[in-house]
């Protein structure tokens, strides 16, 4: 599974077995300058303090996959110090699998409650294959066929709200066949207007499943989320040679 969170571990197990050959815990380098609060607003902190606080940000919204409790996060923060430290001796290492199937079934658990949480939304329509259907603004144009060119703006996210994807920083819409994407899409788009937008929640069943884009920081199974505007339907795919 390529998150960060696992980047996170190496760094920890990396820390602790040089500490461990070292002989002990690692002395605490003198400080060169008092360091920040913790409060310190972000945009107010050195370089170095906005790139430390950057991979903070960035481990923890990989880590928000595992839907922990404040509890959970205390138990985690404290592991984190102390692989840092050197002073436990606790071996993570006999814990891999464990973490693996731990993400696993938390991210399922997450993307369950996703789901059912977009089903009760007003206006939410539950499709066969378990996609969520809820048009947010009506459209006034014809809707696809399956066989059609479709142009959407979309944004993409987690189930923990993190963008993956979105068209609106690239400033075009984009164009493709309605029957060569994910299912999610091709039954959620089909049902549009053009003018209309619409938010599918997606099973990973219908996105992914198990091979998520390479390079992404989608995971293998994810549900996901995707706001769609129907742009325009410029070409009938069945009429290409």
């Amino acid at each position: 599974m390529r998150t960060m969170w696992m980047a996170t571990l190496a760094l920890v197990l990396g820390t602790t077995g040089a500490h461990a050959q070292a002989g002990g815990a690692a002395k605490k380098a003198e400080p060169t300058a008092k360091a920040p609060a913790a409060s310190t607003a972000p945009d107010e902190l050195s370089e170095d303090g906005k790139t430390i606080y950057a991979l903070g940000l960035s481990v923890g919204k990989d880590l928000s996959l595992f839907a922990l409790s404040p509890e959970e996060v205390k138990i985690l923060q404290r592991g984190v110090a102390d692989g840092m430290a050197g002073t436990s001796t606790f071996e993570p290492k006999e814990y891999a699998p464990r973490i693996q199937a731990f993400a696993k079934s938390r991210q399922a658990q997450a993307g369950s409650a996703a789901l059912e949480r977009a089903a009760k939304e007003p206006g939410a329509v539950k499709l066969p294959t378990g996609v969520v259907y809820r048009e947010t603004e009506a459209g006034n144009g014809k809707s696809p066929r399956i066989t059609d060119t479709v142009k959407v703006h979309y944004e993409g996210r987690l189930v923990d709200g993190s963008v993956f994807d979105t068209s609106a920083k690239r400033g075009i819409p984009v164009e493709f066949p309605l029957n060569g994407v994910i299912a999610c899409w091709t039954q959620g788009v089909a049902r549009m207007k053009v003018g209309g937008k619409a938010k599918l929640t997606c099973p990973g069943a219908t996105a992914y499943g198990e091979r998520p884009p390479p390079g992404s920081r989608i995971p293998p199974n994810a549900v996901l989320i995707f706001d769609v505007e129907l742009v325009d339907i410029p070409g009938d795919t069945s009429k290409q040679p």
